[in-house]
């Protein structure tokens, strides 16, 4: 088995960094080192960390990454991200992996990562099935597996994510949750809830019993709450 293929994140846009981030999560041969928001940074890191894939910004202040890499002595592979389409001819005169026009689609970065991991050696591999995201809290971003999620809550334009320990709040909508989530084990039950349906405690009339959450139930979700949640338990006696 081919041993998991190192990376960092170099990208001045806060959001690319956390997209990048989640696309990485998801492939199980990849190993996270760090994410640097410029090139200063991202030369300490390499000179700290063995770092075999760097997924680099073109367009960054002070020190663009063509300059970056070209002062490079000993780059590991990169593959460019960049939302200037006009850069790719220097991207592939440098000899980088492959190169991402922004926004970036998690088919395309897959592409561009099987194509490093077949360049050093391994075959081309789908990602494993998604069990964790992460969530940026007080400047970290945090890992949080499905497993441990009892429910989500939407409102306005945030959601909370609640788990048996603690709380998160996240700047994101309710369907970008359900869609990160799956239906295997989650399902809405409202259009400002989602649930486990492995911690359904009981379903008393229109609510759910989560642990200490009660959670309504709309009239458009009841059916199939009664067939994927009653259907799939005991019924208690009084």
């Amino acid at each position: 088995m081919m041993k998991k293929i190192t990376c960092i994140v170099v990208d001045d846009e806060p959001l690319a960094r956390e997209g990048m981030v989640e696309y990485i999560s998801r492939v199980d041969f990849l190993e996270l080192k760090g994410t640097c928001k410029n090139a200063v940074e991202a030369s300490a890191l390499l000179h700290d960390e063995n770092v075999d894939l760097m997924f680099l910004d073109i367009h960054m202040p002070l020190l663009s990454g063509i300059e970056f890499l070209r002062d490079l002595a000993d780059p590991p592979k990169v593959v460019f991200t960049t939302a200037y389409r006009e850069y790719a001819v220097d991207g592939f005169e440098l000899q980088a992996a492959d190169y991402l026009l922004k926004p970036i689609s998690f088919s395309r970065f897959l592409k561009a990562v099987n194509k490093v991991c077949a360049a050093m050696g391994g075959e081309e591999r789908p990602p494993a099935a998604a069990d964790h995201f992460y969530v940026k809290e007080d400047g970290k971003m945090v890992k949080v597996l499905f497993a441990d999620i009892r429910c989500v809550e939407g409102v306005k334009d945030y959601i909370f994510i609640h788990t048996a320990a603690k709380r998160h709040m996240v700047l994101t909508g309710l369907t970008s949750a359900e869609e990160k989530l799956g239906k295997e084990n989650f399902m809405r039950v409202h259009r400002s809830n989602i649930i486990n349906l492995r911690y359904v405690d009981a379903l008393e009339g229109n609510t759910l019993h989560i642990d200490k959450h009660r959670i309504p139930v709309s009239r458009q979700y009841r059916p199939e709450v009664l067939s994927r949640v009653v259907g799939d338990k005991l019924c208690r006696s009084e």
